[in-house]
């Protein structure tokens, strides 16, 4: 596809996003994107929030643990971006109908350093728009969606916490309204942070991308996608201690 039929394209998502309807470009049957296609409209809808005043805060790595792959029916990984205005603090209050079937995920994220490397890891919990619009479920779609990613809930007080400090914990845990929903390890790739963070570096190569100092780095999940409903309480635990929450109203 042309560079002026992406940009169109890429267009049309910046305006369904501003609707609160993303994606409604892949219920086309005829639309067709090559991965790379789906990442270039990610990369324009990108420049188009930040136009508008946003702000690229970081990445994300996803669609690589086994409960997304199961759920989707798809293999990653893939890359995604995250915006300031997205960003908010553990025990914020989030409006259920700010999103497009909201969901959340719980896993670990990164903070990139001065000298590019792991300055900090903690939990968060990340926010989706579960919308696919297209007969089956593909990358192309996941990516020229942004990952499906709606942000993310960051626990300030672990904001410091070193890679290290996680080294013996063992469970990553979700529990919605008190009631314990998923359990799983903290890290998605084998490797760990180091495998996730390396291959976000290069694929963002591909396409003349870097991290810089001070990005948000989600690096994926073992668990699920989980629907909320208004009035959930989210909460995301390590060894059963509780470590990032937020509210839907």
């Amino acid at each position: 596809m042309d560079p002026a039929s992406l940009r169109s394209l890429a267009g049309r998502q910046w305006r369904d996003y501003q609707r609160g309807t993303p994606g409604t470009m892949f219920a086309d049957p005829d639309m067709s994107l090559t991965l790379d296609e789906a990442y270039k409209i990610q990369m324009e809808f990108a420049d188009l929030r930040c136009a508008a005043g946003d702000a690229v805060a970081g990445y994300k790595v996803g669609c690589i643990g086994s409960g997304v792959v199961e759920q989707f029916g798809m293999s990653g990984p893939i890359h995604a971006r995250l915006f300031r205005s997205e960003i908010h603090g553990s025990g914020a209050t989030l409006r259920h109908r700010a999103y497009a079937n909201p969901a959340i995920e719980g896993e670990m994220a990164l903070r990139i350093g001065v000298d590019g490397g792991i300055a900090a890891a903690f939990p968060v919990i990340e926010l989706h728009q579960l919308i696919f619009r297209a007969p089956r479920k593909t990358l192309a779609e996941l990516v020229g969606n942004n990952g499906i990613n709606a942000g993310a809930v960051v626990p300030e007080h672990l904001k410091a916490a070193s890679l290290e400090d996680w080294a013996s914990a063992r469970t990553l845990s979700i529990s919605v309204n008190g009631v314990s929903v998923e359990t799983g390890t903290l890290w998605a790739m084998a490797g760990g942070a180091p495998e996730a963070l390396e291959w976000l570096r290069s694929d963002l190569r591909r396409f003349g991308e870097a991290l810089k100092p001070g990005d948000l780095v989600l690096a994926g999940t073992p668990l699920g996608l989980h629907p909320v409903q208004g009035g959930d309480h989210v909460v995301v635990s390590i060894d059963g201690k509780d470590c990032v929450d937020c509210r839907f109203d």
